[in-house]
């Protein structure tokens, strides 16, 4: 990846993947994550590819992308709700908007992390995300994975800290994550401190300097967002 490199615009729904293809960029897929120890898709995002390799996926969600996040089931939104009965109370899905800079989202095959990184307003660079998940499972229309609620945030001066770890204890409490799988989470976020202070891909690859194609239009969510992949299918 250099700065500035041009991609064309294609409007396929990433159907070469289904069969062990690559996407090209420009492509449009869906990242999603199914709601934790379930099978259904709570969050979908829309998403247009920047690179697709053997090892490495970018995509980019642009701002005012439609997506489905979760609520709860009178529409209170999941933050808004105390921690203590945030995951024991009903939910639902929504529609809405991402607001504000979009984001740019990078994962390697097998890492039970994806990086995400943030921008102000005017392209000002704000921060790298370590979103810690379930490795991403790649099928014709995007990824899917399940969020782990511990995450990392790196700053420009390459210091970092844990977020929601408030969040992460609160979920095992709920019974969302049992210790087995509560230490795996745990080893994966230090598996990714020790890429953040080696100063690793992709935290040393330049990507902060990336820019999407001024010629992509925001992919829009499809109808048929929460269609069970062919090999998940019962």
């Amino acid at each position: 990846m250099t700065d500035g490199d041009a991609v064309t615009v294609t409007v396929t729904q990433g159907e070469r993947a289904d069969s062990g293809g690559r996407w090209a960029p420009g492509d449009r897929i869906l990242w999603r994550y199914r709601e934790n120890g379930g099978p259904e898709v709570h969050i979908c995002r829309p998403v247009t590819v920047v690179q697709d390799t053997a090892d490495l996926l970018a995509v980019w969600m642009a701002p005012g992308t439609e997506c489905i996040r979760p609520v709860l089931a009178d529409g209170t939104p999941v933050g808004a709700e105390p921690l203590e009965s945030r995951y024991a109370k009903p939910r639902t899905v929504r529609r809405g908007r991402w607001f504000g800079a979009g984001v740019l989202k990078l994962a390697r095959p097998g890492d039970a992390w994806s990086v995400w990184l943030f921008w102000e307003p005017g392209w000002r660079f704000k921060n790298w995300y370590v979103n810690l998940e379930e490795p991403l499972a790649r099928w014709a229309g995007g990824v899917d994975s399940e969020d782990h609620f511990l995450d990392i945030s790196v700053h420009p001066d390459r210091s970092w800290r844990w977020l929601d770890e408030d969040e992460f204890d609160q979920a095992q409490r709920a019974g969302l994550m049992d210790a087995r799988l509560a230490a795996g989470v745990r080893r994966a976020g230090l598996a990714a401190v020790e890429v953040i202070e080696a100063w690793g891909s992709p935290f040393s690859d330049g990507w902060q300097h990336w820019r999407p194609d001024p010629e992509w239009s925001v992919p829009s969510l499809p109808d048929d967002w929460d269609r069970t992949p062919a090999h998940l299918a019962s």
